[in-house]
C-alpha cells in the first residue's frame, strides 16, 4: 500500500471516529432534554451548541418530525450518523481491497 492510501485510510477512519463520538453527543443532548439542566452549565452549553444547529436544520427540512410535542430529530441525526459511518467503513474496505489487488498485480506483472 502506497504513503498516500494509508493517509486516505486513516484520514476517513478519522472521520469515522469523529462521526461515533457526534453520535453520542447527540444522545447524550436528546437524553438531557428529558431533564432540565442548568443552562449555564459549560457542557450542557457545549452540548446544545454542537446539536441545536443540526437539529434547527432537521426541523426546517422535515417538519414531520415533531409529533405531539416529541422532538424526533435527534433519530433522524443518529440515522443520518451511522449511515454515514457505514458508507465510510465500507469505503475503507473498499480502498484496502483495491489497494491489495494491485500490489497483487503488480506482483504478478514484475515477477
Amino acid at each position: 500500500m502506497t504513503y498516500l492510501m494509508i493517509i486516505l485510510v486513516k484520514v476517513v477512519q478519522l472521520v469515522s471516529s469523529l462521526l461515533t463520538v457526534y453520535m453520542w453527543v447527540v444522545i447524550i443532548s436528546a437524553l438531557l432534554s428529558w431533564v432540565n439542566p442548568d443552562p449555564y452549565n459549560p457542557i450542557v452549553r457545549f452540548l446544545r451548541n454542537a446539536t441545536e444547529p443540526v437539529f434547527y436544520r432537521i426541523r426546517r427540512w422535515m417538519p414531520f418530525v415533531m409529533l405531539g410535542g416529541f422532538d424526533l430529530s435527534p433519530i433522524v441525526v443518529i440515522a443520518g450518523v451511522q449511515i454515514l459511518s457505514a458508507l465510510l467503513d465500507r469505503l475503507v474496505i473498499d480502498m484496502a481491497m483495491s489497494a491489495r489487488m494491485m500490489g497483487a498485480l503488480s506482483s504478478i506483472l514484475v515477477g
